[in-house]
């Protein structure tokens, strides 16, 4: 029996840690890892056309299935171009093992052709990232890198220069084991004691949950009865949280809607659940804040704490539950409960109505149709912009759907390649890529990638022409919109010349027919759908500094010629502005 090199025990390590595929685009440096998998029937290689969808499609199986995923960049340029996918991996908390490929390693410092230093231009983005410049560190460095990725939540990086990788493995190497999983952890029963002090000295107690309250939907809503507690969320909580939920206000920040900023501003006590929401802006500074997180280093990050608990969501409400005082009065809860209805009701629904003429369609409605028809256990992956607030307002849980993004990195051009990774890991899963046309287009490449696998993404494209989250975001800081336009192609014609299905949506009539069409179509689809630029996401409570932006960018507008633009955005946008 031959002798196993390097490579191959690499392989094999990654089919024992679980690693199903690894992402990636070949090249030479890279080829004794890609033979070894080539000869190993528990792994397959997924060549994609770009490996910064090579990190996006692991970050996204290592998030819908919680285990550690991988990809692979060859030396240099390749696995340079990993990075983005890895930093939103790594934020978004999914154990990722990235390869990051590496030139000779007796050339590695004498400014070789392609040479870079992957094992430090991936600290920032890395739990974990370490150069194997000698036969001897397999297996131990791989372990400690998968042990980082997986008891970390994160990203581990392992630079391999193809040499060392076609060089014989070491004797006896040992086959210890490893870590694919990670223990609860709950805090001291000194927190537990102060935590529910405060809650049973407050009168009127608010709920903010993020994604760390996955898995402990049951836990928050026995406790939230208990206390009689509104219930707000994070966009990355949205999915765990916000279904089968009879105390749910909504969702607060710039995305946000209903009754959640409200509820967070005027309780005695917010409890913090599970969520490092960056916008502090939207968060109070004169009520008694509590947090509870399973990362330390997040405690007391984004606003000032008077109390700070370490444990995970799921144990530290099993321990604090039992012990709080019920409290029977619930004007408070009915109170916000009543503003968010109110609030859905003028805000959310503003162009899901009488929609039948209204051209180019309203993005809201898109929306609202693909929740309708798409599947009760559908992933759904949102590109960062404009299509985070329609999935944010629209797009229903029920505790079986995901709803995946780039929503602690903010990355462009993450829908589709997310939507790669969560179909491999279930070809029968229906998954939905609700893509804007500027994000699809800069990774446009990777849709021959469905079609080379036969993998049946179905991309909803919102195409709006333009690059509308940052059009809004020049509008409130006082600008006209400059270098927003994106001059298209017919998607769906793009669509059909790869192989795929495609079609062309301009009438509101036609979309609800071309989305079941698409759906059913048993392979990749590309919807293609004419959106109305002038929709804009309005936040649920808007500051004067904002009005005054918006104001001073409509003049400028009006003084360009633009009137007929800001008519239309006034009549689109009318409905959809919270009343004072």
């Amino acid at each position: 029996m031959a002798k196993q090199n390097v490579a191959e025990q690499f392989v094999d390590i990654l089919v024992r840690a679980g690693v199903k595929r690894l992402y990636g685009v070949v090249g030479d440096s890279l080829n004794p890892v890609v033979d070894a998998i080539r000869r190993n029937s528990a792994i397959d290689w997924i060549h994609v056309r770009h490996e910064e969808t090579a990190a996006f499609a692991a970050g996204a199986e290592a998030q819908i299935t919680g285990k550690l995923a991988a990809c692979a960049g060859s030396c240099g340029p390749g696995n340079l171009h990993l990075i983005n996918g890895l930093y939103d991996a790594h934020r978004s908390m999914a154990p990722v093992l990235a390869l990051a490929s590496q030139i000779p390693s007796s050339e590695i410092g004498l400014g070789y052709f392609q040479e870079t230093h992957p094992d430090r231009l991936f600290q920032e983005c890395s739990h974990y990232s370490e150069l194997i410049s000698n036969p001897k560190q397999m297996p131990r460095l791989l372990q400690t890198a998968i042990q980082h990725a997986v008891g970390q939540s994160g990203v581990s990086v392992v630079s391999l220069p193809g040499d060392i990788a076609s060089e014989p493995a070491p004797d006896k190497a040992a086959e210890t084991a490893l870590v694919t999983s990670r223990p609860s952890v709950r805090p001291g029963d000194a927190e537990i004691d102060k935590l529910v002090e405060m809650i049973d000295a407050a009168e009127k107690v608010t709920l903010f949950c993020g994604s760390g309250t996955a898995g402990a939907h049951a836990e928050v809503m026995e406790f939230a009865e208990k206390i009689k507690s509104p219930i707000g969320h994070a966009l990355r909580g949205k999915e765990w949280i916000q279904y089968d939920n009879k105390f749910d206000v909504g969702m607060s920040g710039l995305l946000g809607y209903g009754a959640a900023y409200e509820a967070t501003h005027e309780c005695d006590l917010l409890i913090l659940i599970g969520t490092d929401f960056p916008y502090n802006a939207f968060l109070p500074d004169d009520v008694k804040i509590a947090q509870i997180d399973v990362r330390p280093e997040r405690l007391g990050r984004r606003s000032k704490l008077d109390l700070a608990v370490w444990g995970d969501a799921k144990e530290t409400l099993r321990c604090l539950t039992p012990r709080v005082k019920p409290k029977g009065d619930r004007k408070f809860l009915d109170r916000m409960l009543k503003k968010h209805a109110d609030a859905l009701e003028g805000v959310v629904k503003a162009y899901t109505r009488k929609v039948e003429k209204h051209v180019p369609i309203h993005p809201e409605y898109v929306a609202a149709v693909v929740d309708e028809l798409a599947d009760e256990d559908a992933v759904f992956t949102v590109d960062t912009g404009m299509c985070n607030v329609w999935a944010a307002r629209y797009i229903t849980p029920n505790g079986r759907r995901r709803i995946i993004g780039s929503f602690s990195h903010g990355s462009m051009a993450n829908a589709l390649p997310m939507a790669i990774g969560a179909q491999f890991t279930d070809t029968e899963r229906q998954v939905v890529s609700m893509s804007g046309d500027g994000g699809f287009s800069m990774l446009m490449g990777d849709f021959l990638t469905l079609v080379q696998y036969d993998l049946p993404v179905k991309v909803v494209l919102f195409n709006n022409s333009s690059l509308g989250m940052v059009e809004l975001e020049m509008l409130v800081a006082g600008l006209p919109s400059y270098g927003t336009t994106n001059k298209n192609p017919d998607f769906a014609a793009v669509a059909r010349a790869c192989g795929a299905y495609g079609v062309r949506v301009e009438k509101p009539k036609d979309l609800e027919g071309a989305l079941k069409a698409a759906f059913k179509h048993n392979g990749p689809a590309l919807v293609d759908v004419v959106t109305d630029p002038n929709a804009l996401s309005i936040p649920p409570k808007i500051s004067a500094e904002m009005v005054t932006g918006f104001a001073l960018s409509a003049s400028k507008i009006v003084l360009d010629g633009g009137v007929g633009r800001m008519l239309q955005m006034a009549r689109s946008n009318i409905r959809n502005m919270p009343r004072p």
